[in-house]
């Protein structure tokens, strides 16, 4: 007969960073972690939530550098948990949205381990909500698609339908490529004047909102010293963020902007 697993894995999302965005579900999970496996952008205040005692295990991921491998994350955390722990794997934003959290659920049931998914504020909603930013609108966008910036053969993507009229793209992880990013949207039919805003450290101290257009991008992201987390926002709805405009181009999107709030848009 095989032996029930006195353990469990909770799969816990953050939230975007301010540890005031953490649901309270997820408050309540991390207070009765035994190990915490945290990704490296958790903000500090939010490992402070968990019980003195816990132990904490950083597993940080940097664009080409990881300090554990997808793989051996996978195996601590069943190791952990078949040795009768609760463990709280924390991760930024929402556990299932670019946060490898499938993989690790996967791994948790194929050993016979119990887990809990409790859902977290994802990036794109925290931050673009502190930069009074509106993914949807009635008179702008009825759609909105998130995607990786990282993707490999980014020239190989097809985005066309992704970005224009009625729709919003936002871009995790974009930073570096965000110049080819723009490259390729424009490349497949996408504006050059698409309004864009550039979230950086969003939710964080320090953070910024600036915007652009898509023509300007990779220009905005390297004259600014953009840093990862960074978030692109693109479509019509960037132009209702409240944020700096580095290069002053955009007194149209700024008139815009307005009319939109005041509901004089029509059209999407």
């Amino acid at each position: 007969m095989t032996r029930r697993c006195e353990g469990r894995v909770i799969l816990l999302g953050a939230g975007p960073g301010d540890p005031d965005l953490m649901t309270v579900r997820g408050v309540k999970a991390l207070g009765q972690a035994q190990l915490v496996v945290h990704d490296g952008l958790i903000d500090p205040r939010v490992l402070d939530l968990a019980p003195e005692g816990a132990r904490r295990i950083s597993v940080a991921k940097r664009r080409d550098r990881h300090t554990m491998p997808q793989e051996e994350i996978n195996a601590l955390l069943v190791r952990e948990a078949l040795a009768g722990r609760i463990v709280v794997r924390l991760k930024g934003g929402d556990p299932m949205i670019f946060g490898r959290g499938g993989e690790e659920l996967a791994a948790c049931e194929a050993a016979g381990v119990p887990v809990e998914v409790v859902p977290g504020v994802s990036a794109a909603l925290g931050c673009a909500a502190e930069a009074g930013l509106p993914l949807t609108h009635r008179a702008l966008a009825s759609a909105v698609t998130f995607v990786a910036g990282t993707c490999q053969g980014l020239k190989e993507q097809d985005w066309r339908g992704l970005a224009g009229p009625g729709r919003t793209l936002v871009v995790y992880m974009g930073v570096a490529t965000a110049a080819a990013i723009a490259e390729k949207l424009m490349a497949d039919g996408v504006s050059p004047d698409m309004p864009v805003v550039i979230l950086e450290r969003g939710t964080h101290p320090g953070a910024r909102a600036i915007r652009s257009l898509l023509a300007d991008l990779g220009d905005v992201v390297a004259r600014a010293g953009v840093m990862s987390p960074a978030l692109l926002v693109i479509g019509r709805v960037a132009g209702l963020a409240r944020a700096e405009d580095l290069l002053g181009r955009s007194p149209g999107l700024r008139a815009m902007a307005q009319a939109a709030r005041i509901g004089e848009v029509t059209g999407a």
